[in-house]
């Protein structure tokens, strides 16, 4: 790149998602996320030449993914990428192990229900609590106390939404009224080897409480009509080795 050339929006992000993130202990540094929640916030579609679908009312094939992914850089201490979601599509309540997250809305609206896990339960917590009852055993291995932290819709006209790895951790995200888009940065990347894998939940309903908004996510496997296939990024190139530097 010339000396004076002006670098893409996209490019100040990773550099500066890399100097948030990639510190020695792995811990987000709180003075550069926020100038990252800043410069996120400043993204747009056109910044990415990305477009939303010119025919809200066209549906796609029938074997066409629901959502796809357009991967634009990844280092260890963080990934970046686009999500596109068709209209009517969700991407299922799922976690993000010890990560940190940003999303901003690139076109379209949608909706974010997230939670925050507390911890499992006792055992013989759960008796009586479900009908029909969980399957012997599952309240031990794939049950969690959890608390609604938050639920709104957001467009591209909304500032970022921000997760830790103990608040807004898990989240579902629904298209509203048409397609979407959304700059997904995670920190650290997913990694089953290192114990960050994506994990698949079922809100239960259980007994009201009065006290707080408490609910209880059941661990699934990935639901089958939930899919997530590939588009090439067509927006400015990230360099790595502007990030690295």
């Amino acid at each position: 790149m010339p000396r004076d050339a002006k670098p893409p929006l996209i490019q100040k992000i990773a550099d500066q998602a890399h100097t948030t993130f990639a510190s020695a202990d792995g811990k987000a540094r709180p003075d550069a996320q926020a100038e990252l929640v800043r410069l996120a916030g400043e993204i747009r579609a056109s910044d990415l030449r990305i477009a939303a679908p010119k025919t809200k009312s066209s549906k796609p094939s029938r074997h066409s993914p629901p959502v796809t992914y357009m991967h634009i850089c990844q280092t260890d201490a963080f990934s970046m990428g686009v999500f596109l979601l068709r209209r009517g599509a969700s991407i299922p309540l799922h976690d993000h192990p010890g990560m940190d997250g940003i999303l901003k809305v690139l076109y379209g609206k949608v909706n974010i229900r997230s939670f925050d896990k507390l911890d499992r339960p006792a055992d013989g917590e759960c008796d009586g609590l479900f009908d029909p009852p969980l399957a012997p055993g599952a309240h031990k291995d794939a049950l969690w106390r959890s608390t609604l932290r938050s639920t709104g819709e957001f467009s591209e006209e909304s500032g970022p939404c921000v997760l830790t790895p103990l608040q807004d951790n898990l989240h579902q995200i629904r298209a509203v009224g048409g397609p979407a888009a959304f700059l997904d940065i995670l920190a650290p990347p997913y990694d089953p080897g290192d114990g960050r894998d994506c994990h698949y939940f079922r809100v239960l309903e259980a007994a009201a409480r009065s006290d707080e908004a408490q609910a209880w996510l059941l661990e699934v496997p990935q639901p089958e009509s939930f899919s997530c296939g590939a588009e090439p990024y067509p927006g400015p190139e990230v360099s790595n080795k502007d990030i690295l530097s």
